[in-house]
């Protein structure tokens, strides 16, 4: 009985689901928990928005422990998005709230950068390898400096992307280091993004709860459901076949993504 008081047994099941599909593909945390509670619960964007991005914070700092025993992380590449994300995190912030983060103005603007990150990330999922192919040859011709000024360019779109969607840190992230640094191992470049989107969720998140955007008890049953559905789905991804999960996902992804824009 204490338990039912505490936990939100919906959420619970939400975050199994979410945290499952995490574990097979490596991806959709926040693609998928933010529509999710926005579209089947009837959650304000700007609170599904503000729990999401806490939610990923909290999640991602095991996997970041991990990755730093393990010695996979590059802290340059660290450094650099996180000096263009974390500046245009809270410059997004402070901008959000003088436009009033709850109203329905926000709610409408919300639900389309929603959208359109739903839709960037599924291109990024789907044409990755294409993507890679084609430009990283030119990347890799440019300087250090020129390559550092990208990425923190791409650090402060994520900033901004990520604080008002809570979308994009993944697979559009991933997507454009792989691009940017073709000689850098593939895991190297997923640690790395995973530790940067640390900071910025955490910190983003944060501003959201400032703003009084964040509701505790939905974050916790959240957790509660995520965390063994991770870890259950990850002992099985191996036997999964990638191709048609990212498939699969992806379409989802687009389907969700243009409801969410047109809406």
């Amino acid at each position: 009985m204490v338990l039912s008081g505490l936990v939100e047994w919906p959420f619970v099941f939400s975050g199994l689901l979410v945290g499952s599909v995490v574990g097979l593909t490596g991806v959709g945390g926040g693609a998928l928990m933010t529509p999710l509670l926005v579209l089947a619960f009837g959650i304000h964007p700007a609170t599904a928005v503000g729990t999401d991005l806490l939610y990923a914070g909290l999640t991602k700092i095991a996997g970041s422990t991990v990755h730093g025993v393990n010695k996979a992380i590059d802290w340059k590449v660290v450094l650099r998005l996180a000096s263009g994300s974390v500046p245009a995190a809270l410059a997004t912030l402070f901008a959000l709230s003088h436009l009033g983060f709850k109203s329905a103005q926000a709610g409408s603007a919300i639900t389309f950068a929603l959208g359109v990150a739903l839709l960037l990330t599924a291109v990024s999922l789907l044409f990755r390898p294409w993507l890679v192919a084609r430009m990283a040859p030119a990347f890799d011709r440019l300087s250090d400096r020129a390559i550092g000024a990208l990425t923190i360019s791409l650090g402060a779109a994520l900033g901004v992307l990520v604080t008002i969607s809570s979308v994009g840190a993944g697979a559009i992230g991933v997507t454009v280091l792989l691009m940017l640094y073709p000689r850098m191992p593939t895991l190297r470049i997923i640690a790395s993004d995973i530790v940067h989107a640390v900071p910025l969720t955490l910190i983003a998140g944060a501003g959201h709860w400032a703003m009084g955007s964040v509701d505790w008890r939905m974050l916790a049953s959240l957790l509660i459901g995520s965390i063994p559905g991770i870890m259950i789905a990850s002992s099985y991804a191996a036997k999964a076949p990638d191709r048609f999960l990212r498939g699969a996902l992806a379409g989802v992804l687009v389907l969700v993504g243009a409801k969410l824009a047109l809406a």
